[in-house]
């Protein structure tokens, strides 16, 4: 979306997360202790056919680029995993598996670089126009507590050993937060204030999928769970926490552990 190579991953970064994965499943595979895996991969899993709907947890896996491909190869692997050595009644392990995947995660303390909401808060904050890439793109946004909050929900059932919580889960935003990246941009820019602006990359680019959402209607059938916080209060927050921690108003752990609290108390 933003920068000069989000999005862009060569298939030599990405082989390794593979086999992190299998070496991960082979692990938990010949431990007598473990109970509960949850492996997290990603949105970009799905074979993006750019229709209007969210992907559901049974779609076809794939990619145009080594990035989605590789994590649907990691969904593959770990389902595999879980039929061959892990399905109940299997007898090789006692070790319950799922696989979850979250939206487009934002929040405080992400500092990577060619993403877009550390790329936005990195240029207004040297008051430069931020370039973007994509701005018609439409992702499934969510602050990172939301995911992060169904993974723990997701594990805590499976720890009670209901077997019908091992498999694939989305968990994703309301369809409504489903938004295009300009108005990210927008609404950030106005949050910012000041000199805060940006401009269109025309540049020529990779090939990205131009539209993404998930379906989460199997999460919020979950017990405990379903999203909390709406896409524009996601955006307060993460402004929120940038603005703090770069006015050196509070430490990154103070700023961290009160949303958690605020987050906590919605529920």
């Amino acid at each position: 979306m933003t920068g000069q190579v989000w999005g862009k991953c060569s298939i030599r970064r990405q082989a390794p997360g593979i086999q992190a994965h299998r070496l991960l499943a082979e692990a938990a595979r010949h431990s007598d202790s473990t109970r509960v895996v949850v492996v997290v991969t990603s949105d970009k899993c799905y074979e993006n056919r750019e229709w209007v709907w969210g992907y559901r947890e049974d779609d076809p896996m794939g990619g145009h680029d080594p990035y989605s491909n590789s994590k649907g190869c990691a969904e593959l692997v770990t389902a595999t995993y879980r039929k061959s050595f892990f399905a109940s009644g299997t007898g090789v392990s006692r070790a319950a598996v799922a696989s979850a995947r979250a939206g487009n995660v934002i929040g405080g303390g992400d500092w990577a670089k060619d993403r877009l909401i550390p790329d936005i808060i990195h240029a207004f904050s040297k008051q430069r126009p931020v370039v973007i890439r994509s701005p018609k793109a439409v992702r499934p946004w969510q602050h990172v507590l939301e995911p992060l909050s169904g993974y723990l929900r997701l594990a805590e059932r499976m720890w009670d050993g209901a077997d019908e919580y091992q498999g694939a889960w989305n968990f994703g935003p309301d369809q409504s937060d489903a938004r295009p990246v300009d108005w990210i941009v927008e609404q950030l820019r106005t949050m910012w204030g000041g000199a805060a602006s940006w401009s269109l990359d025309e540049n020529l680019h990779p090939h990205e999928a131009h539209l993404l959402k998930l379906d989460i209607s199997k999460a919020r059938a979950l017990p405990g769970w379903s999203p909390r916080l709406e896409l524009r209060t996601a955006l307060e927050w993460t402004e929120g926490w940038y603005r703090e921690f770069l006015a050196d108003e509070a430490s990154a752990r103070s700023v961290t552990e009160r949303q958690i609290a605020d987050y906590e108390r919605l529920g």
